[in-house]
């Protein structure tokens, strides 16, 4: 089942076509954006331009005759800040009835607010924590604080880069009385939504949305991230932060354009979007934003599913967000789970017992597991050079809960569960920095020999226990079949691990 959904906003209209999966799983198949900046002037004028609806109405009708050649089976339109304030809005919502043939919904700064959150909750691993969620739109600035079970309390504020932008009336630098005027003005606006998620109290502040992602990937191209265009989990601080709003209030719009990951079509508000981010961080008193990739079209979307009931088969298994996402694909791509499960419980055996040795911690404990769940998924496109096949769908694969970091990870431990480990002549792994390509080393040469144990897919190996002597390390294998096979197969790929821990590696029945 397909489905799109159209989100109206007052900055850009954005479209997504989605591929129903099982629960609230959803492929995105197509993303459309085109920045109408329909809310230019509402705030002043309290209108849309005639300008301005006519974009809005053409672009709606060109995404319809998207949606319609992907065959979808419902369109979803929802409409924000500046056609709730228009005097002119309901207009606007007549005109795509009759001429672009969808059913507009204007919804609440509430309603706009949880579904940003329901979005957030997908793509973001939320555990045992509260979190707020920052959107910041062209004509308002959603704040929802809730958990993985429930939002506890959502707000839209009236703040907004296109309502700031009319408030202060020109794109220039801004002198230090305007910045003054700004500051006091956003305090004022958000001083109660800010104190009230104090007192229901948060762990960490997530930010979506064009403008923070923007200023996300404007702070983390300097910090080497592997893909900074595509940010989802990356955590950016506020020192940076200030020090980008800093210079961009200080250039000239045809200048700001010039700062990687700031693109020429924001350069008329970024600067004012950087003043209201960094002004509601210092009000809820933290000192990092994690940023998510999902907003208000996908809170839309699952939404939809949820409230249709659509019939899409069974819910997703995994306690974590991480985990669901992993079992997801390993099914979606039809492997053994249960065969995934056993290898990666024979993979974290040796992890923590030699933990003495490699001296790695949680996050490569938790990458070793992960990777354990969805090492074969290339089996279903082919199976001659299938890991290569799985590195590419699990870089591929929007996994949710995972940064950009991890996900390259888990695609480098596929890419070496077989065949030849890792070489320093191999041109990916060569690019990977030397913390990275140590985490590879280690965690594939754990990987190697726990599939290895598995070699006839039986289970029949329970438990391992390993014995490191000064220059070698034994590892006995218990079963009550004959694992010789198995024996076999880890000793032939336990290369890897060997060279890592300079050891050699003998691998016995117990």
């Amino acid at each position: 089942m397909n489905l799109a959904a159209i989100d109206i906003g007052t900055n850009s209209i954005h479209m997504i076509i989605v591929k129903v999966g099982s629960g609230d799983h959803f492929d995105i198949l197509m993303q459309e954006k085109n920045m109408v900046k329909l809310g230019v002037g509402v705030f002043s004028h309290n209108e849309l331009s005639p300008r301005a609806m006519e974009d809005g109405v053409d672009t709606i009708k060109r995404y319809v005759q998207l949606a319609d050649q992907y065959g979808v089976d419902d369109i979803i339109v929802s409409a924000t800040s500046a056609t709730r304030e228009a005097k002119n809005g309901r207009e606007f919502l007549d005109r795509l009835i009759h001429e672009a043939g969808v059913s507009p919904k204007l919804i609440s700064g509430k309603e706009e607010a949880k579904l940003i959150f329901l979005a957030v909750k997908g793509a973001i691993s939320i555990r045992k924590e509260k979190v707020l969620v920052l959107d910041i739109g062209g004509g308002s600035t959603e704040a929802v604080v809730g958990d993985e079970n429930q939002v506890l309390f959502g707000h839209s504020m009236k703040l907004g880069v296109l309502r700031l932008l009319d408030n202060i009336g020109h794109q220039n630098p801004l002198n230090e009385k305007e910045q003054k005027a700004l500051k006091s003005q956003i305090r004022k606006a958000a001083s109660k939504t800010i104190e009230k998620a104090l007192e229901i109290g948060f762990d960490k502040v997530v930010g979506t949305s064009g403008t923070i992602r923007s200023l996300a990937e404007a702070c983390l191209e300097k910090k080497d991230n592997p893909s900074p265009e595509s940010v989802n989990a990356e955590e950016v601080h506020l020192d940076d932060l200030i020090k980008l709003r800093d210079k961009l209030l200080e250039l000239p719009p045809e200048k700001r354009g010039e700062i990687p990951g700031i693109s020429a079509n924001r350069t008329d508000g970024i600067h004012l979007g950087a003043l209201l981010l960094v002004a509601l961080l210092q009000m809820a008193r933290v000192k990092t934003l994690t940023i998510s990739d999902a907003s208000l079209r996908e809170g839309m979307i699952i939404h939809h599913i949820g409230k249709q009931k659509l019939p899409i088969g069974e819910e997703n298994q995994g306690r974590t967000l991480q985990e669901k996402s992993c079992y997801w694909l390993a099914n979606r791509y039809e492997t053994e789970l249960e065969a995934k499960k056993h290898v990666s419980g024979l993979a974290l055996q040796l992890f923590d017992q030699l933990k003495h040795l490699h001296q790695a911690g949680e996050q490569e404990r938790s990458m070793l597991y992960h990777a354990a769940l969805v090492y074969d998924v290339g089996l279903y496109v082919k199976f001659q050079d299938f890991h290569k096949h799985s590195r590419y769908i699990i870089n591929n694969s929007q996994l949710r809960g995972f940064t950009n970091e991890e996900i390259l990870l888990l695609g480098h431990l596929a890419r070496y569960h077989r065949k030849k480990g890792p070489r320093k002549r191999h041109k990916r792994f060569k690019k990977l920095s030397d913390v990275h390509k140590k985490q590879v080393r280690l965690l594939s040469g754990l990987l190697r020999i726990a599939i290895g144990l598995d070699k006839t897919k039986n289970q029949w190996v329970q438990n391992v226990y390993c014995l490191p002597e000064k220059n070698k390390l034994q590892i006995q294998v218990f079963s009550v079949e004959d694992v010789t096979l198995e024996i076999w197969e880890a000793q032939r790929f336990a290369d890897t691990l060997s060279k890592f821990l300079k050891k050699e590696i003998e691998i016995v029945a117990g």
